[in-house]
């Protein structure tokens, strides 16, 4: 189970990172992801990534603070849902179920964003 936790948690870590720089994919979540994971099976490894210069900051900045930067907030939120319009009106054209899903699932992911608190700071 360490083993499969460890995977599970690396390939996390690449989706995270590749989220810093495709707009589509979001960072902190899966950086999250990783270190819980890692938590639970690699202190070596929990301790490298809360460690790390650039990723440590999202991780600490969210476990010590819960809360969100502002920026982020604002960034995560408008790119959700200009992704999620342009799949209601194209991708899910005609299909009202699956259009009405798609917003339900924007609408509850913004109001989760919006309930964090939120910090002045990058």
């Amino acid at each position: 189970m360490r083993y499969l936790l460890i995977f599970i948690g690396i390939i996390s870590l690449a989706l995270g990172i590749l989220g810093i720089f495709l707009p589509i994919l979001p960072t902190t979540p899966f950086l999250l992801l990783s270190a819980a994971l890692f938590a639970r099976s690699s202190e070596r490894l929990y301790r490298q990534l809360l460690d790390h210069r650039v990723l440590g900051s999202y991780i600490r900045g969210f476990l010590e603070e819960k809360a969100i930067p502002l920026r982020i907030k604002i960034l995560s939120i408008a790119v959700m849902w200009l992704t999620m319009v342009c799949c209601i009106f194209f991708a899910a054209k005609g299909r009202f179920w699956l259009q009405a899903v798609l917003f339900a699932i924007a609408a509850g992911v913004t109001l989760h964003i919006l309930s964090y608190k939120t910090t002045k700071k990058k």
